[in-house]
């Protein structure tokens, strides 16, 4: 019991330590305006992701909460540099009737007392955002940070692992990123090959020109 304890704080401690240093580029790289985030997506994350961080907390998260905490603090740091460095705006009237719906999310929350109403309202909201993102990945895969996007899907990894048992709410949400993460790992692969075949097919035509 003690040795299983210890592995979920393993990988714990490892998926909070991943997110860490898969934001780390992502920073520096938007701070050297290499990449430019979506401050819709990054504002939506930062509210969202806070409020399943403290659902997390309400339902007895332990090991994971980890994952959790570095998530939403990275994201709450990307978003307040994507108001001078990013892309798009982030107070439309589609982002405001977003957080309406999070606002009651938490009311549910505090009416029912049950966390995994926010959550489930979280996530879904949240896969909205994440969608433009993994468009965005695919249209211009240079405008992302691949390192950060393909260390973040590891962490994610390490987060459902240190959950320990087959507890749905507090698996949802490290399982909802997983899934994000390699939506936009694989959106910005093909993404960049079919940069590359525009390339050579461009370069054919020049040649045959020639």
């Amino acid at each position: 019991m003690v040795e299983e304890a210890n592995t979920l704080f393993v990988f714990g401690v490892l998926s909070g330590v991943l997110s860490t240093f898969a934001y780390v580029p992502y920073i520096v790289d938007t701070l050297k305006q290499r990449t430019a985030p979506d401050r819709a997506c990054w504002l939506i994350w930062s509210t969202l992701g806070s409020i399943a961080f403290f659902s997390q907390l309400y339902e007895g998260a332990g090991a994971s909460l980890w994952f959790a905490g570095v998530q939403v603090s990275g994201t709450i740091i990307v978003f307040l540099l994507s108001v001078k460095f990013g892309a798009g705006e982030y107070l439309s009237i589609k982002n405001q009737r977003i957080l309406l719906t999070a606002a009651l999310g938490l009311v549910a929350w505090y009416l029912t007392e049950n966390a995994a109403y926010a959550l489930a309202i979280t996530i879904s909201i949240s896969l909205l955002g994440g969608l433009v993102t993994v468009q965005k990945a695919f249209i211009d895969p240079d405008s992302e940070t691949l390192s950060t996007w393909i260390v973040s899907l590891i962490a994610s990894i390490c987060a459902v692992l240190s959950v320990g048992k087959l507890d749905w709410t507090l698996l949802a949400y490290p399982l909802y990123l997983l899934t994000l993460y390699t939506a936009i790992v694989v959106a910005m692969m093909f993404g960049r090959m079919r940069q590359l075949e525009t390339v050579r097919y461009e370069a054919g035509i020049s040649g045959g020109l020639l």
